[in-house]
């Protein structure tokens, strides 16, 4: 009994080691997926090598060569934090703001969803549609659940019912209002000219501008979607979650956002 008793813990010791060591990986690959293409990649691959080093200097029982990595490692602690708090800070939201749990949502929640942004997606296609044609530049937010009020705040409120005239007219190039971002909250335009960080990332195109990079930038750290029309080119583009998809046609672009505000 006592030979089988130990046979059931050596097993249920690897379920549970196997378990630990999923879950980890997981929340790494997550945590690499949001600082990927940033310059903290470089800063998190390099922990990840010192961890890797202390511990097989401590499998190998170097006493003090690993307690002064592990010294190094609990201070290293507070610098990480220091260096990492845009990426931590978007870890976070990203656990908090319900993105894991979507795929639990049901068909008819889905459904009721994507129809209840039926009037902003027709003005937003619309509008995008005839700044395009105009090379009239534009950035528009969906804000969903993470709360954008950082965002509004630098902006002028507004509070009115979506309408392809109405953002045709705030991104009209002598409008007061045409710098900046119009973020769309609760079905109505809440706010314009507002301010939206700029994304660092290193991989996007060197032709790539401003407007572009601050729409990529308010996705990096929530789950806003961002749509955007060049000024120059007049192309139409949508950045969600960290990625910017370009060179889309209104259409495509209804579709897109349809698609996208079924997840939530």
């Amino acid at each position: 009994m006592t030979e089988l008793a130990a046979i059931f813990d050596f097993i249920n010791f690897r379920i549970v080691d196997v378990l630990d060591i999923l879950i980890v990986a997981i929340l790494l690959f997550e945590l690499y997926k949001l600082t990927k293409g940033t310059a903290a990649v470089k800063i998190f691959w390099m922990l990840a090598f010192i961890y890797v080093i202390w511990k097989v200097v401590a499998f190998f029982h170097f006493t003090m060569l690993s307690d002064l990595m592990g010294e190094l490692i609990n201070v290293g602690v507070l610098v990480v934090i220091i260096l990492f708090q845009p990426e931590i800070r978007k870890f976070l939201l990203y656990l908090g703001d319900g993105r894991l749990m979507r795929f639990f949502s049901d068909r008819f929640a889905k459904q009721s969803q994507t129809s209840a942004y039926t009037e902003e997606i027709e003005a937003v296609k619309s509008a995008c549609r005839h700044m395009s044609a105009n090379l009239t530049g534009a950035l528009i937010i969906f804000a969903r659940k993470t709360p954008l009020d950082e965002f509004l705040n630098t902006g002028e409120e507004i509070d009115a019912k979506p309408s392809a005239e109405l953002l045709e007219n705030i991104f009209f190039k002598n409008s007061p209002l045409h710098d900046g971002a119009v973020i769309i909250k609760d079905h109505r335009i809440a706010a314009a000219r507002c301010i939206l960080p700029v994304s660092k990332n290193h991989d996007l195109p060197q032709e790539v501008g401003l407007r572009h990079r601050s729409a990529l930038g308010a996705t990096e750290f929530t789950d806003a979607i961002a749509v955007v029309v060049s000024e120059q080119t007049g192309n139409i583009s949508i950045c969600y979650n960290n990625k910017m998809t370009r060179d889309l046609t209104s259409s495509t672009l209804r579709q897109m956002l349809e698609e996208i505000l079924t997840k939530e």
